[in-house]
């Protein structure tokens, strides 16, 4: 009887050892969170500024900003500022959305405005949720001939 419990022993002991040394083996999950790069941000807002150089005389700087509102809805703004009263004041707004790991324009808008000393615009815009938005800026001023510009870009941001 005595050997019949040793040999349980060191079964249960060798059971127990090769149990514990087994570690469960859990699929890898994919989520979209999982493929930020360097052009995302967790946040829900994003920003760019071009501040124009000295070398500018007529345009200061664009301004880009994206929002997310709700799950299905952001809210993106862009300004042009100029040093003084121009003839022409440009704004284009490109809203982009990534698709298939890239990004590619969604939805555009231009604006121009005559004898101003800026240019701004708010828009709200429904869009499909669980992807990334980000928001690419053309500035520009012209006066006498002159046209001067700038681009901005923010980083994406996750509507879902």
């Amino acid at each position: 009887m005595n050997i019949w419990k040793k040999i349980l022993g060191i079964s249960l002991a060798v059971s127990l050892s090769v149990g514990m040394s087994i570690a469960p083996v859990y699929a890898d999950t994919i989520s979209i969170l999982d493929e930020i790069t360097d052009e995302e941000t967790t946040e829900d807002y994003a920003e760019d500024t071009s501040t124009i150089l000295a070398r500018s005389s007529y345009l200061n700087l664009g301004n880009v900003k994206i929002q997310k509102v709700s799950s299905n809805e952001i809210a993106i703004f862009g300004l042009t500022d100029c040093h003084k009263k121009c003839s022409k004041v440009y704004l284009s707004l490109y809203l982009e959305r990534k698709v298939n790991g890239s990004y590619g324009t969604y939805k555009y808008w231009n604006f121009t405005a005559n004898n101003a000393s800026s240019l701004s615009k708010t828009i709200d815009v429904a869009v499909p949720s669980g992807t990334y938005y980000r928001v690419r800026g053309y500035h520009a001023a012209s006066q006498s001939g002159t046209k001067e510009s700038t681009s901005t870009l923010t980083s994406g941001i996750m509507v879902k």
